[in-house]
């Protein structure tokens, strides 16, 4: 596998070899590259004529925010909101070195590659391009690349409207993290599903306590036997559906295209990204990670769990009376950590322009907007009042498994799919 060179900035192959350049920049919670890589996207920003900032609430979590002006400063302004940061790579599971940033196989390979540096790579060369020509957009454009986003957004995002809200004066609308991406579906054409609403997150601690001691007694109450229980439970429950205006229009969409009634039925004969739409229906909770003991013949007096919990908008209250009632006779359940849920309605300048610029690209297509289970920073910029939409455009190739690309193993993006995304991106800029 090699990392070849894709052509000059102005062509839009150039997005490859920034996406690839992005990857290579660890900025997993143990490469400690935050900075590095604000620094590279502010230098790529400061090369087309604008002037970025940068920030950090702490040393190194840096974020970068730059505005472009409009020609109409009577008009709203759009943010265009991404993160730098990823999630940890297990390398020794991968295919190849998961901060490479190879290209292989019509693929940009690495941690990163679609959540969301894919998007980043689009947007700078999108902009650059249209910059190039002597464009200038309608309205003002605030791009902003974050810190922190996949551990709450606190040290970026989060701490950015608190702290320096001036920045995103003006801001009503956004684009962001997760939605845009395209679906095949059974007679050839296509949809884009667009995030208009994102489930909440309670993370959760499970706690089972004992008596520990010698491992050669009989402990009745192991603490680890306790969770055992616990986690099987929650493995097992699976939590009734929860109506959402959010969810209306996919789950109407996919009764029309297979015929299914029953709204998972329905979701699992879409395809693949039904991996991604089943959740939006009630409210999870995911398993992932187990701690106790400290060496082999010592019973443990406490043992956890780590329980990633997402509610659907309107359902919080709900998600933790499901899980207390599920294993409270186990295990303490503590709140950790908790993110609000946000939805907003498919309607106003951005989404018309999403319409058009996917029209444009590709005739004869579906826009359906819907929830989405991911967690973005759109819940911090909606305490601004300023509505967020999940618009990261890429037309994949037919059955591509996008929803595994999520933080999974091997995860990478096609090079079609980045060079079709840098196109819908100016067509959209130009609409909005």
């Amino acid at each position: 596998m090699s990392t070849p060179d894709h052509g000059s900035p102005e062509h839009p192959d150039g997005v490859v070899q920034l996406c690839s350049d992005l990857i290579r920049i660890d900025t997993s919670p143990a490469g400690n590259g935050e900075r590095a890589a604000a620094e590279f996207v502010a230098a790529e920003l400061s090369g087309m004529g604008l002037e970025p900032e940068l920030f950090e609430h702490l040393p190194r979590r840096s974020s970068v925010v730059a505005r472009l002006g409009g020609t109409d400063p009577a008009r709203p302004a759009l943010l265009v909101q991404m993160h730098l940061d990823v999630v940890a790579a297990d390398a020794a599971a991968w295919s190849v070195p998961p901060f490479s940033g190879e290209v292989d196989d019509g693929q940009v390979w690495g941690r990163g590659a679609v959540d969301m540096k894919d998007m980043v790579a689009m947007v700078i060369t999108a902009l650059r391009l249209k910059l190039a020509s002597g464009w200038r957009p309608t309205r003002d454009i605030v791009v902003a690349l974050l810190a922190d986003e996949e551990m709450g957004g606190r040290e970026g995002a989060g701490w950015l409207v608190e702290a320096h809200p001036d920045l995103f004066e003006g801001c009503r609308e956004a684009i962001g993290e997760a939605g845009g991406f395209s679906h095949e579906l059974g007679d050839g054409r296509r949809a884009y599903f667009v995030q208009i609403a994102e489930k909440g997150i309670t993370w959760l601690r499970l706690a089972a306590h004992g008596q520990g001691g010698h491992g050669s007694l009989i402990h009745a109450g192991n603490p680890i036997a306790k969770l055992a229980e616990a986690v099987l439970r929650v493995q097992r429950y699976v939590p009734p559906h929860r109506a959402s205006e959010s969810t209306q229009a996919a789950v109407a969409a996919a009764r029309g295209w297979t015929g299914e009634q029953d709204p998972d039925s329905a979701f699992d004969a879409v395809g693949p990204v039904g991996r991604l739409l089943r959740p939006t229906l009630r409210n999870t909770f995911s398993i992932t990670r187990l701690a106790a003991g400290v060496q082999h013949n010592v019973v443990p007096f406490r043992a956890e769990a780590s329980i990633d919990g997402r509610f659907v908008p309107g359902y919080e209250t709900e998600l933790l009376a499901e899980i207390r009632q599920l294993v409270g006779d186990l295990v303490d359940v503590e709140v950790v950590h908790a993110g609000r849920a946000v939805q907003t309605s498919f309607d106003g300048a951005t989404p018309d322009a999403i319409r058009a610029a996917i029209e444009k690209e590709d005739p004869g297509a579906t826009v359906v907007p819907t929830c989405l289970p991911i967690g973005t920073d759109g819940k911090h910029f909606d305490r601004l009042g300023i509505r967020n939409f999940g618009f990261v455009p890429l037309l994949l190739p037919a059955g591509y498994d996008f929803a595994s690309m999520f933080h999974g193993v091997d995860e990478r993006v096609p090079v079609s799919s980045l060079a079709a995304g840098v196109r819908i991106l100016q067509s959209f800029f130009d609409e909005c």
